[in-house]
């Protein structure tokens, strides 16, 4: 830790505080730290109630109320379902203390709260694009398709990615990485990978009952929203993979202090470029591949795609927590050496 030259050279026992040192002594102390912790508090408990406030709204506005309906609820549940078996494997492999399971629910509920800041920033963030591809209709007609296409890429790229995993990051940041039991590097993916799983409940409760309510009823309803939930089960599993490899960051921030920020966003931005290439190639690739074979089907070239890309994303990060795990293994063995005594030889001339 840095300190001050006076504290730093002072060699006699003279009284530094309020010169080079400080601690809680005087009332006004006191109330400056009640004050902050009041004003932190206060925070993040404004932050809460403002998501919840935007999570009323859908509920009562946006058409989210539809997931009271017992069937539309069974699908979402059943769409998280990939994703919940990614996020039990990432805390399974966790190869240092069981994580409680207070502190993952809270992760996962905040989650689902700050899903409607990344609802509100993207509708906001789309409108500038929006501009391009209207003004290019009227410029230049012919390159329409081209400007949308870059128009939709860049707003991936530079709101859709960075907003979710920050939010999502949020979800983490807020509430267990201040607790003690986050006590390793590793703790960072599971409770990322719970933020994931989080957000992407809510998201595919969104799209699954958009639209539902207006004069949709009985099998119609299972057939819309059976649709959608059968796609968002292959989209839910890459914001769990994502989330984790930026709360594998933020653990490892948290264990390296004096390079906090950069390392924070060094995870945001890989978490974000994944993301915001999913979101880009999903829209090309599945296409490209039906055009180039009549065998494919699109639904066949969808899913492959996820599987791969999916796959891909998996992949990086098995190697980070792989590496990890190898790493504690090891420093777990020279601790047990270092407490294992060392075993001479018998020498019976030393007997008496």
């Amino acid at each position: 830790m840095q300190r001050d030259p006076i504290e730093r050279d002072s060699r006699d026992s003279r009284d530094l505080y309020d010169i080079s040192t400080w601690e809680r002594r005087s009332a006004v102390d006191t109330i400056s730290t009640w004050l902050y912790r009041f004003g932190v508090a206060g925070a993040k408990a404004f932050v809460v109630v403002l998501a919840l406030l935007f999570l009323l709204a859908q509920l009562v506005l946006g058409g989210l109320g539809a997931v009271s309906d017992p069937v539309v609820g069974v699908l979402v549940l059943l769409s998280v379902v990939p994703a919940l078996a990614i996020a039990a494997y990432i805390w399974y492999i966790d190869i240092t203390t069981e994580e409680p399971l207070s502190l993952l629910v809270a992760t996962f509920l905040l989650a689902i709260l700050f899903a409607m800041f990344a609802a509100v920033i993207n509708s906001i963030g789309m409108l500038p694009f929006g501009v391009i591809v209207i003004a290019t209709q009227e410029v230049a007609p012919g390159a329409t398709p081209v400007a949308s296409f870059l128009a939709i890429s860049l707003f991936f790229f530079f709101v859709v990615g960075p907003v979710e995993e920050t939010v999502k990051l949020l979800a983490v940041r807020l509430y267990a990485y201040r607790d003690a039991r986050f006590d390793a590097v590793i703790d960072g993916a599971v409770y990322g990978a719970a933020a994931g799983l989080g957000f992407a409940t809510i998201e595919n409760a969104l799209y699954i009952t958009q639209g539902l309510e207006a004069g949709v009823a009985g099998t119609e309803v299972i057939g819309a929203a059976g649709d959608t939930a059968a796609v968002r089960a292959l989209a839910g599993p890459g914001h769990v993979l994502y989330s984790a490899i930026a709360g594998f960051y933020l653990g490892l921030a948290k264990f390296n202090p004096d390079n906090w920020g950069p390392i924070v966003v060094k995870g945001l931005l890989i978490a974000a470029v994944f993301h915001a290439l999913y979101n880009t190639l999903s829209g090309v690739v599945p296409g490209a591949l039906v055009a180039s074979a009549t065998w494919i089907t699109p639904a066949v070239a969808l899913i492959g795609f996820i599987i791969i890309y999916d796959g891909i994303v998996a992949y990086f990060l098995y190697r980070k927590i792989a590496g990890y795990r190898r790493a504690y293994a090891d420093a777990e063995v020279g601790r047990e050496s270092d407490l294992t005594p060392e075993l001479t030889e018998f020498d019976p001339s030393t007997e008496r």
